[in-house]
């Protein structure tokens, strides 16, 4: 996808090689997904909610902080081309390092990545309803 815009989508985890993927086909049935692509809509990710159906990706970002959170989250940390570089479970009140070559972060509740197959090297893909 080239250009981000505000809104939802549906996640697919397609896995580290082509084939891959937690249920066999190459890819991971689809997991609903909040795009938020504008500072405001970034800025306001998850705060003030009590939990998230399916994940949010922040783009373009390269961290996340957990302050004022209500709930632990996990994050994956994505390059341009939707792979994943790292993952890490984040309590509320934290900081986010920056990671280098990020491009855009998944946040989804604490232990969903997992349940996923989401690892470093999973590559993911992103369908829009209105694509």
């Amino acid at each position: 996808m080239g250009h981000w815009r505000d809104g939802t989508g549906t996640l697919y985890v397609l896995g580290p090689e082509p084939g891959a993927g937690p249920d066999g086909d190459g890819r991971a049935a689809g997991i609903p997904l909040e795009i938020a692509a504008s500072y405001r809509a970034r800025t306001r990710g998850l705060l003030g909610r009590d939990g998230v159906a399916g994940a949010l990706l922040l783009t373009p970002a390269s961290s996340v902080h957990t302050l004022g959170m209500r709930f632990a989250i996990d994050v994956a940390y994505l390059d341009r081309r939707l792979t994943v570089l790292a993952l890490r479970t984040m309590r509320p009140g934290r900081f986010g390092l920056p990671r280098p070559r990020a491009r855009h972060v998944l946040e989804a509740e604490a232990g969903a990545m997992e349940r996923w197959g989401l690892r470093a090297g999973t590559q993911v893909a992103i369908g829009r309803p209105d694509a």
